[in-house]
Parts: C-alpha cells; sequence; structure tokens
C-alpha cells in the first residue's frame, strides 16, 4: 500500500469510527451458500453489498462499511455495523449467523536433530524428499523476506497449481518473494478499523507482508526454512538452522499486527489460501476456548479440511490452567509445547559461596567482566512496581552499578533487563515466582542477566534477607546438549479437557516450544525490543507458537511422502506414532509429576515414524457432522460450522452408536452410567499383508474390552474395524469429577516399528 493510499484509508477509518460514535464495530456476517436471494446479482461481491443496501440508510455509500467479501472460507462478509444495523440485518433472508470480530492473539539450530531428522538416514527427510513440492501457509505477523532462511537456493519451481501472488507494500516489492517464498499477502482491514494508534515505544508496523515483530518469520523459517550454516544466537545454540520441512515452499499470510489478530482479517487470509492451493496451514494463535459455532478459525478450518488442507494451530500459552486449551475442533490439529534437552546455563554463585541455577542467552561467556561480582539489590515497598522492575520504578542511587533482582510477570522478560540498565543497573536476575515455578524460557538480554526458577529464587532472597551486605556472580556456561530430560511439558503450555466436546481429547500432540532458534527480522534486535540495537539473523522465542509450525513442517513432510492423504490420516499418523516416553525411555514429566493425557494428548510428535504409521484412522468431512449432532448442536449452529443444512435426527438414525474415528479415545461417564461401547476403523497405509494384534493398558477403575482382537490386512488402503467396550468399575459421584488414563495399541505382529497407540482418557462426572 502506498503511503498516501494508506493516509487516505486511516482518515477514512477515523472518521467512519467518529462519525458513528462508540457504537460502531465490525461483525462477521455468515450468509447461506446457496442462498435463494444470490441469483439476482451477477457476482457474489454484489450480492454482499446488498446486505448492507438494505440495511443502512438512502444515502450512504454501502461498499464504505464492507471490509471483506468471503466466499471460500465461508460463504458471507465482514463489515462495519451498529448494534441497530445488526438487528434489521438478522432479519433478511440468507442471513445464517452474525458475530462480532474478536481479537486473538499470538501463541531453530537444534530442534530437527532433538527429533531424528536426519538427511543421512532413512527417515522423514529422505523418504518425503524433505518436503518438496508442498506449500505450507503461514498465517502469522508477515516475514523478513531477505533472512537466510527463505533463499531459495537449491529449490524447485514453484508448483504449477499455485495461484498466489507475491502482494506489494511497504518496503515489499513482488521480486521479494523466490521459489522458497512463493507468496506473500496482508490482511489489515479489521485491524486498522477497530485499533488504536500504537503506542510510541513501539516498533514502526509495515503496511505490507515484511515482518515488523519477528513472529512471523520466526515461525515460517521453523516449519519450512532452508538449511544455513553456522548460525547462532551471540554465539549461542550455535550449529546449523533447519525448519521442518526444508524442501517445502512457504506461502505468508500476515493478519496479526501490532495489538494481535482479528477474527475478520484471519478469515480473510484462510478464505484466499484455499484459492492459492496451500496444503498445509499453519496458525500459531488462539485464544481460550469457544463453542465451535462462535469460532471463526474452526469455521473457516472446516473448509479448508473440505478442501483437503492440514490445518495446524497452536494450543494455547493459558497452562497449566485445567481446560484453557484453544483451537478444540476436531479437524484440527493442536499443538501443545515441549521442551528440549538444550540448556544455556548461567550460574549465580552468592557471597557465601553457594550456587543458585539459571539460563540465559546474554553472550557472557566470552566477556569477563559480564562475570564480575557485584552488590545484589531487590528493590521492594511502595506501588511503582519495582519488584517487577517496570520502567522508571527503579530508582539510580538504590540500583546504579549493582546487580538487580526482578520477579517474573506482568512486564516483558527482556523489558525488565531494559529497565534495569536505564536505571544504572550492572546486571540482573530474573527470579520466576509461584505462577512460573521451574519454567526457564531464556532471553538474550541487553546486559548481564539470568533466569532462575522458584525455588532457587527463594534460596537467593532467603541469603538476601539474612546477609547485611549481600553480593554474587553470574557465570556463563554458553550451550549444552543432553544432560538434561526432555522432552518435558511445558508450563506455559495449555491444557484439557476440552472445555466443549469431552469425546475429543484436546492436545492431539506436544512438539519442541521452549527456547527455539529460528529466523528474526535484521531491523530488530535479539530480545525484539526498540532499545535492543544489537542486529543478528536468528534469536530464541518461546511458546505454542513454536510448537504448532514443528507440527505444520512435518505435517508437510507427510503430505510430500503420501500426497493422496487426507488431513485426517496425516493427523492421524502424527497422533499414533507419537512418543509417551521421552528420550532416556521414561515416562515425559510436566512438572516434578508424569505428564497426563491433557498435557501432551497423543505424546510428543516422532517424525520418522509419523512418515510411515502402518495404519491410519481416516474420516470423511461428512463423519465431522455426524460427530457434531452427536454433541447436541443444533441444526443451525451446524450449518454455521460447516454450510451443511443436515437433519439431525436422520443422521443418527442412519449413524446409531456413531463415534467420531479419532486416533485418541476419549470417555466421559455421566452419573448413572456405567459402559461406553466405541468403534474405531483402521486403514492400512503400510505392507499389503500385514496382521495386528492389540495391547491394552487400561485406566485404572475401568475395564477395557476389544473385539476383535487380531486385525489381518490383505491390501494396501483396506479398512477394518473394531469396537471397544468401556466399562466403569467405581462408582460415580455428583459433586466430583475424576480422571483416568491408559492406552490402546495395535501391535504389527512381524514389524516392530509398526505400533499405532491410542491414548485412553475417562472422566466421571
Amino acid at each position: 500500500m502506498e503511503p498516501k493510499l494508506h493516509l487516505f484509508f486511516s482518515a477514512l477509518c477515523f472518521y467512519l469510527v467518529s462519525a458513528y460514535g462508540n457504537t460502531l464495530r465490525t461483525y462477521i456476517v455468515q450468509l447461506h451458500p446457496h442462498g435463494v436471494t444470490s441469483s439476482s446479482f451477477p457476482t457474489k461481491f454484489l450480492w454482499h453489498l446488498s446486505f448492507l443496501d438494505q440495511t443502512l440508510s438512502s444515502e450512504e455509500d454501502s461498499s464504505s462499511r464492507l471490509l471483506y467479501s468471503y466466499g471460500s472460507a465461508m460463504e458471507g462478509f465482514a463489515a462495519l455495523l451498529t448494534e441497530t444495523e445488526i438487528e434489521l440485518l438478522r432479519g433478511l433472508p440468507d442471513v445464517v449467523a452474525v458475530r462480532p470480530d474478536q481479537l486473538l492473539q499470538l501463541q531453530t539450530t537444534y530442534s530437527y536433530k532433538f527429533l531424528g531428522l536426519s538427511s543421512t538416514t532413512d527417515g522423514a527427510w529422505v523418504k518425503s524428499g524433505f518436503g518438496r513440492g508442498t506449500i505450507i501457509g503461514v498465517l502469522d505477523t508477515g516475514v523478513w523476506p531477505e533472512s537466510p532462511s527463505f533463499a531459495d537456493q537449491g529449490m524447485p519451481p514453484v508448483p504449477k497449481r499455485w495461484r498466489g501472488m507475491c502482494q506489494e507494500g511497504q518496503n515489499f516489492k513482488a521480486t521479494s518473494c523466490n521459489r522458497k517464498l512463493i507468496g506473500a499477502r496482508f490482511f489489515i482491514k479489521g485491524h486498522h478499523v477497530s485499533s488504536v494508534p500504537p503506542s510510541e515505544n513501539m516498533v514502526d508496523e509495515y503496511i505490507s507482508p515484511r515482518d515488523s515483530s519477528g513472529h512471523g518469520t520466526h515461525t515460517s523459517s521453523t516449519a519450512g526454512g532452508v538449511s544455513v550454516p553456522m548460525t547462532s544466537v551471540l554465539g549461542n545454540g550455535a550449529g546449523v538452522a533447519r525448519g521442518m520441512a526444508p524442501g517445502a515452499h512457504i506461502a505468508v499470510y500476515k493478519v496479526c499486527w501490532f495489538n494481535g489478530c482479528y477474527s475478520s482479517d484471519i478469515l480473510a487470509a484462510i478464505d484466499v489460501a484455499i484459492v492459492d492451493g496451500v496444503d498445509v496451514l499453519s496458525l500459531s494463535l488462539g485464544g481460550f476456548p469457544l463453542p465451535l459455532f462462535d469460532d471463526s478459525i474452526a469455521i473457516g478450518s472446516f473448509r479448508a479440511v473440505e478442501h483437503g488442507i492440514s490445518v495446524i494451530c497452536a494450543a494455547g500459552n493459558n497452562g497449566p490452567i485445567q481446560s484453557s486449551v484453544a483451537n478444540i475442533a476436531p479437524w484440527i490439529a493442536t499443538i501443545g509445547a515441549s521442551t528440549l534437552d538444550r540448556k544455556f546455563p548461567a550460574i549465580v554463585r552468592m557471597g557465601n559461596g553457594e550456587y543458585v541455577y539459571g539460563e540465559s542467552l546474554f553472550p557472557g561467556k566470552s566477556l569477563p567482566i559480564a562475570e564480575k561480582e557485584l552488590e545484589l539489590v531487590y528493590v521492594t515497598g511502595g506501588n511503582s512496581g519495582s519488584e517487577f522492575c517496570f520502567r522508571g520504578s527503579l530508582p539510580k542511587e538504590k540500583v546504579k552499578g549493582k546487580m538487580v533482582v526482578c520477579d517474573r510477570g506482568v512486564n516483558g522478560r527482556a523489558e525488565k533487563g531494559v529497565a534495569v540498565k536505564e536505571a544504572g543497573g550492572a546486571a540482573m536476575i530474573l527470579a520466576n515466582t509461584d505462577i512460573n515455578l521451574e519454567e526457564d524460557s531464556v532471553d538474550a538480554h541487553v546486559l548481564p542477566a539470568t533466569e532462575i526458577g522458584y525455588a532457587e529464587a527463594v534460596r537467593l532472597k532467603t541469603y538476601m534477607g539474612t546477609t547485611s551486605h549481600p553480593r554474587a556472580r553470574i557465570v556463563f556456561g554458553g550451550t549444552v546438549i543432553g544432560t538434561s530430560r526432555a522432552p518435558e511439558v511445558a508450563q506455559f503450555s495449555a491444557r484439557g479437557p476440552n472445555l466443549y466436546d469431552s469425546t475429543i481429547l484436546k492436545p492431539d500432540v506436544i512438539a519442541p516450544g521452549v527456547n527455539i532458534i529460528a529466523a528474526w527480522p535484521q531491523n530488530l534486535g535479539p530480545t525484539g525490543l526498540p532499545e535492543d540495537t544489537r542486529r543478528v539473523n536468528f534469536t530464541v522465542m518461546s511458546g505454542t507458537s513454536m510448537a504448532c509450525p514443528h507440527v505444520s513442517g512435518i505435517a508437510a513432510l507427510i503430505h510430500s511422502a503420501h500426497p493422496g492423504w487426507t488431513p485426517a490420516a496425516i493427523k492421524s499418523a502424527i497422533m499414533t506414532s507419537a512418543d509417551a516416553s521421552d528420550h532416556r525411555g521414561k515416562p515425559i514429566m510436566d512438572g516434578s509429576k508424569p505428564a497426563a493425557v491433557f498435557a501432551i494428548g497423543a505424546g510428543h510428535v516422532n517424525p520418522n515414524r509419523a512418515i510411515d504409521p502402518g495404519l491410519i484412522y481416516d474420516i470423511k468431512p461428512d463423519e465431522y457432522v455426524i460427530h457434531l449432532c452427536t454433541l447436541g448442536y443444533t441444526r443451525s449452529e451446524i450449518f454455521t460450522i460447516t454450510h451443511r443444512n443436515v437433519s439431525c435426527s436422520e443422521k443418527l438414525k442412519m449413524n446409531r452408536g456413531f463415534s467420531l474415528n479419532y486416533p485418541s479415545i476419549s470417555v466421559a461417564f455421566k452419573h448413572g452410567v456405567k459402559s461406553k461401547m466405541i468403534t474405531r476403523r483402521l486403514t492400512n497405509v503400510g505392507n499389503p499383508s500385514s496382521v495386528y494384534s492389540v495391547q491394552v493398558k487400561p485406566p485404572e477403575g475401568v475395564k477395557v474390552r476389544v473385539k476383535p482382537r487380531r486385525l489381518i490386512f490383505k491390501h494396501i488402503n483396506q479398512s477394518l474395524s473394531y469396537r471397544i467396550w468401556v466399562i466403569s468399575r467405581k462408582k460415580t459421584q455428583t459433586k466430583k469429577i475424576s480422571y483416568a488414563e491408559g492406552q490402546l495399541t495395535w501391535m504389527n505382529a512381524h514389524n516392530s516399528f509398526h505400533r499405532v497407540r491410542s491414548p485412553i482418557s475417562v472422566t466421571w462426572k
């Protein structure tokens, strides 16, 4: 967008919001895809516009209110409307639903090695040609196209089926795309009419696909970045950087801006991506769980899955709160976050000779002055937020030349370091509270600094409280690999159970999401803060946002190896091959206890097994519709989600005892119910003649029967069904919910590699 056009659009938005006061806001209006009134108009766009013509006053230009016209992700449009106009609109024929726009939030040099990907062994990379020919669409904050992760040397030509474009805009030309980054677009209308201007201390936003925050560049390169040798973050984490599918093509859809991502913009991007021809959609964004008929991502992604596109979403960063997992639609792959066995030790040596373990990406190992012993200070009292090290809260006379202890929380971790540095502090210890416990997301701080866990913070503060002149020094240890247990569940990773559907276990799997090193824009320092004048090509980030593109890349590998597979088949391969054990063969941990299925779903991704799963649980789009009927969704709610006009009574009569063919098994016993019968259907994608036997580890308090106990496959793509009876042996209690878990595994009689495992989750309500 040219600067003049940008100014005009801003002025127009200001006029609109000012003219109509606070009552004007963005709504998404969903229409019947075969509406009776549509035949009166030559184009869908004019049909959409006609609804505004009927709603607004005659002297007003209805096109000035229209933001987007949708046709692929759903039939309908987004527009600026008042509540009065909404009521008029709801009464018009062919209007299915009206939803207010929602604001959602954004939720590596080593992770490919940790996951076992190698170019020298016969694994997922070799079998898929490194993801060759597959197109990954990434909905995020845009991309920094000059990053070496998006170079196209050695990339194959752009697929002929690709119908996307490289949209020009501020500091972004059509020539910014290449054979790796084959498409880039931006969607800003929903954001533009709903947002307040950015604050002065924020990085300037580019009105184009160019990334100004780094998040989108990081996630895109994690999914499909090419091999970049000799990378590091200021000397830490050195190695060869590679995405999960280095041979895949990337298309970027910028939907997130300085204050988040509006559902009207997200829906517009999904709408376009379906037509463009992507194979995988990666969405590292979300919020809290929503009913599916109110969830724009669920609605748009259903249409994408109908078109054969795998949709991978972040589970959210609201863990460890129960039932916080977002993006819960059964057709979406929902990804939680796990740790790597790579550490960046930066240990605090206290004046009494004792040590406190911490981690940091500050390059202090090569700077002797960074390890100097300093006086310790922890500024508390008053209402300035000094214990959190807010900017302007630290008195210079108290912190100058000292090592400042800052509690984690409220403001950003790296921002606390800026506050300490501005006040004259020489170093910082970032102390976890009882909220973050031992979670250790590291940062490339602007001054010598380390982050310590909650137990260590208690020890440090005890020392400071019992010593008249406490002192400490930080000893930076660089990068250490392989000495810690991993994977473990990230504390922030959102947890189940599924708030709106107890029969679908979420998250589906976990993947690396803590301290992930990936590409970064050259206009930002490694912390992403405007005050950080250092420049890097790579930096570290943590979140389910980082876990999601790992699985998006793995889905691309599977799609390349098996181009005829459905999104459900690809998701099944990822889930049934996932690991329940860590790299030492012990249970995956969640803090101090073994991880439950509500934290890890089916387990931790294993790409080399996912590329060759042996058997898959496939699901046709129509089966999702029947599933919604079993949940008691109304006809209009199902139509809103799926654009299918169905009679649930007829569907359920024709499909008695239906259960969705999901790769995990989740049962909820309500008061008085003692047993449930579930059916599943497996399709052979391994050897033509294969025999599988079932092994069951029943949940505590439950008896599990499976019939038949052997499945004999005679050819490829043959499907066989089995039944599971889950029988409760414990008394249900009315005011208590309790959980138990187990697993069911189909073992290949002649090939130990093919183990098709499903977690079993049982809930008593």
